[in-house]
């Protein structure tokens, strides 16, 4: 009798526990991609990750390796902490755009511009996923959601904030790219983005980022392949995929 063949097994980093993202979210992707990093690299005994308020409140749980709980916007700062006492571990936060680019903002400021050797995981979905799918800083012009209910209006509200290149100018950042998980070429290359950006804290290289271009069907109001579309022709064409800076 011919034995069966697995073609893929659930990463050791990721527990068996179910997602409680929304279907056609991003988030769980994402989650996948860093538990398979975390094997390949053989960290998980050495890996801390930091959760904030929002859609990746409950991160403990999906994670098979030790994860904090930071306040709304924090977790950059706690992220440095963690690392200043426990300079040989693996430190990382996974935050979403209200978190990192609203509350924290200087937070995220500060910590890339003291080039603190931690990996940033960015989920930029273009709105306040947990909270009901209000205007955030990376909102696009005219895109609708519950505090913005006839569109980003610039005059009210400004301009969407690219992070990446609001950061890219400061001396400690080190690494950032902008990828995108709408498709199985580009979670490749969003799995190589972030893989890089934990080997750069291995090997001491300093403050890096990656921000992910993820849907958010339930408060987009869309079906979960028009969300992966929408990210491709629209998001996209402001929010630019690429390489951003690596001084490497």
């Amino acid at each position: 009798m011919q034995k069966e063949r697995f073609a893929y097994k659930r990463p050791r980093a990721l527990t068996d526990t179910v997602f409680s993202y929304c279907p056609g979210c991003g988030h769980s992707t994402v989650h996948k991609l860093i538990a398979e990093i975390v094997d390949e690299l053989g960290i998980r005994e050495k890996t801390i990750g930091v959760a904030p308020v929002g859609c990746a409140v409950f991160a403990y749980d999906f994670f098979d390796f030790d994860v904090t709980e930071a306040a709304h916007g924090r977790a950059a700062a706690v992220a440095t902490a963690i690392k200043r006492v426990n300079p040989d571990n693996i430190v990382f936060s996974y935050q979403g755009d209200g978190d990192l680019a609203s509350i924290g903002m200087a937070e995220t400021i500060h910590t890339a511009n003291r080039g603190e050797n931690i990996t940033v995981i960015f989920i930029n979905n273009t709105n306040y996923g947990m909270t009901g799918g209000q205007l955030a800083p990376t909102t696009l012009i005219e895109q609708v959601t519950t505090t913005s209910p006839y569109g980003r209006d610039i005059k009210t509200y400004g301009y969407p904030i690219k992070v990446l290149e609001l950061l890219a100018p400061l001396q400690g950042v080190k690494y950032l790219e902008r990828v995108k998980v709408t498709d199985a070429a580009s979670v490749i290359k969003a799995k190589k983005a972030i893989k890089k950006a934990f080997i750069n804290q291995i090997t001491n290289i300093g403050f890096s980022m990656v921000e992910v271009l993820c849907s958010c069907p339930t408060n987009w109001r869309k079906e979960p392949v028009e969300s992966n579309k929408w990210i491709d022709e629209t998001i996209s064409e402001y929010f630019k995929i690429g390489l951003i800076k690596d001084t490497q």
